[in-house]
């Protein structure tokens, strides 16, 4: 994380001295080139915004000096030395600014779009530790400069309150993502809207596989949902935002950038996170990544960390597989995923040389189970593929989700790689259950 940040303020300190050098330039680069026959019109018509400088320094001369028995080389010299540096003129002060100050701008103008769009959610009735990663029972006390009353009191109810996260509305109906983990097990699911409305949840359904859950709710008027945004394009180093309710307070904003992307964890199965050193802390979960533009591009989840709390690294789905779960969650009730009955392996440089493969040329298919589609397709083991449903494919983790996401019984054309020649085929897709599509 301080790298990043060392990184990122180096990099704002050589483009505002390169402003400032030019501005320099422009001011003394007159001076030194004008004749001195052209120097007196000039002080006359074309330096007049200098006029106030000029007029500071007279009032520093000694008394009784005469400025016109100065000689004019000792002029000249005067006229070329910079400005004292505790007179920068504005053009100087704009080019140090304008930087942080249009990066302030964005962030304030992402959040404002965003915010609106994020809400708190309080779980009731769950027996034990709901495994929320960001979870630690977390006293009042340990935040000292927090007065009582600044703290949102839950909804009064019989339960306990057992849970605390929070949730990204993305359709004006009712629809909110947030992660399994804050709402599985729970008797009950309050959301509370910005304006502090609080409504009971009518359905509540979550995938554990994948961390992902939706909350619908049903309320008068529609709500306000965030704009979508493209976590495919996002690039390592690319400016986000997370937003969410850590320690209870509501729609906190911190700021990083993306550190890395496709990490696993090893508590999600399916998963295939963003990561991220914007500070996420517990009461984060479920809670919106976004850009620079306002659009959510993550569903914050989890932290890497020894002590419970934010350490610089946090983890996010990317938000085009968390909204095609809660799709699937929303519309069947569970996520229908396709397969096609093969374990694969990224050509990595050590596993490309053991087949005598290149790197990274393709996915290699290690295995395949016996009677599944993809035997049916006529794939065979040590293919490498290299396209699927007329895209190109990226990586293992890419081709997964690309299978899983299209409808099960569907043909999608495969390419492979088999020893040096291309080879075009065709594969009904069956469900993870039965790969072997009988069902």
């Amino acid at each position: 994380m301080l790298c990043s940040r060392s990184l990122i303020a180096l990099v704002f300190s050589v483009i505002t001295t390169m402003m400032v050098t030019q501005c320099l330039a422009a001011e003394t680069e007159p001076n030194v080139t004008a004749p001195e026959s052209d120097q007196a019109a000039a002080g006359k018509s074309d330096r007049q915004p200098a006029e106030p400088a000029a007029a500071d320094e007279t009032a520093d001369d000694p008394p009784g000096t005469d400025p016109a028995n100065t000689d004019p080389a000792d002029a000249e010299s005067a006229n070329t030395e910079p400005a004292d540096a505790g007179e920068a003129s504005p053009e100087v002060l704009a080019a140090l600014q304008a930087g942080p100050r249009a990066l302030s701008l964005a962030f304030r103008m992402a959040a404002k779009r965003a915010t609106p769009s994020v809400v708190v959610l309080y779980a009731y009735g769950q027996d034990g530790d709901p495994r929320d990663p960001n979870k630690e029972e977390t006293s009042e006390d340990e935040l000292p400069l927090l007065e009582r009353a600044e703290i949102p009191t839950p909804p009064p109810a019989e339960e306990k309150l057992t849970g605390l996260g929070s949730g990204v509305i993305v359709s004006a109906d009712g629809l909110i993502i947030t992660n399994n983990h804050v709402i599985t097990g729970a008797t009950r699911v309050v959301v509370q809207l910005p304006d502090e409305t609080r409504v009971d949840a009518k359905v509540v359904r979550g995938d554990p596989d994948s961390d992902v859950a939706m909350v619908r709710v049903e309320f008068s008027e529609p709500l306000d949902p965030i704009s979508i945004g493209d976590s495919d394009k996002l690039e390592i180093g690319d400016w986000v935002l997370a937003i969410g309710s850590p320690f209870k307070l509501e729609a906190t904003v911190s700021a990083g950038i993306i550190s890395g992307k496709n990490r696993r964890l090893d508590r999600i199965r399916r998963s295939s996170m963003l990561q991220t050193d914007a500070a996420i802390n517990p009461g984060n979960s479920g809670g919106a990544l976004i850009d620079l533009d306002g659009k959510v591009v993550g569903i914050s989840t989890a932290i890497a960390t020894r002590s419970g709390f934010y350490q610089g690294v946090g983890f996010a789905i990317p938000i085009t597989q968390a909204r095609w779960i809660a799709d699937e969650l929303d519309q069947h009730g569970k996520v229908r995923r396709a397969a096609i009955g093969t374990t694969l392996v990224e050509l990595k440089p050590r596993i490309a040389k053991q087949f005598n493969l290149q790197p990274y040329s393709g996915i290699l298919v290690y295995q395949i189970i016996k009677g599944s589609v993809a035997e049916q397709a006529g794939i065979e083991p040590q293919d490498v593929i290299v396209e699927f449903a007329g895209e190109q494919v990226r990586d293992s983790i890419g081709l997964q989700e690309a299978i899983e996401r299209k409808p099960i019984g569907s043909k999608q054309p495969i390419v492979v790689r088999r020893k040096g020649k291309r080879v075009e085929l065709t594969v009904e897709l069956a469900t993870v259950d039965d790969p072997t599509g009988q069902e």
